[in-house]
């Protein structure tokens, strides 16, 4: 039973060194300059920055976000279930309903908060 163990602590070696040998490596052959200079000012762009760098963004951005978010986890749900729909049964069926009947509340909602329009 330890050599399984073994064989596992092989590859875990093994990737540890191979990592580190790609940073040692990526040291090694790295190109030796003195930075100043261009190389230390922030660059965006191409254009020089100008006026206050902060910009808040409005919360109905991040509310269409959670909303697609919320619809894109519902299909990983759905999938599954659709592959496997004649075996689960009525129960599995009637719970998908109350499941959907849930997510159409929340879309509903979010479309009476206006989650959904676009500024």
């Amino acid at each position: 039973m330890l050599q399984q163990y073994g064989i596992i602590a092989v590859f875990l070696v093994g990737a540890a060194a191979t990592a580190v040998a790609a940073l040692v490596v990526n040291w090694v052959l790295r190109p030796k300059e003195r930075t100043g200079g261009d190389k230390l000012s922030t660059y965006e762009c191409g254009l020089e920055t100008r006026g206050p760098t902060w910009i808040q963004f409005k919360v109905s951005y991040f509310l269409y976000a959670l909303v697609f978010l919320l619809f894109d986890v519902e299909t990983v749900f759905l999938y599954p279930w659709a592959v496997r729909f004649q075996a689960l049964g009525l129960f599995a069926f009637i719970e998908m309903i109350v499941f959907i009947a849930i997510l159409v509340i929340g879309l509903w909602y979010a479309w009476k908060e206006g989650a959904l329009e676009w500024k």
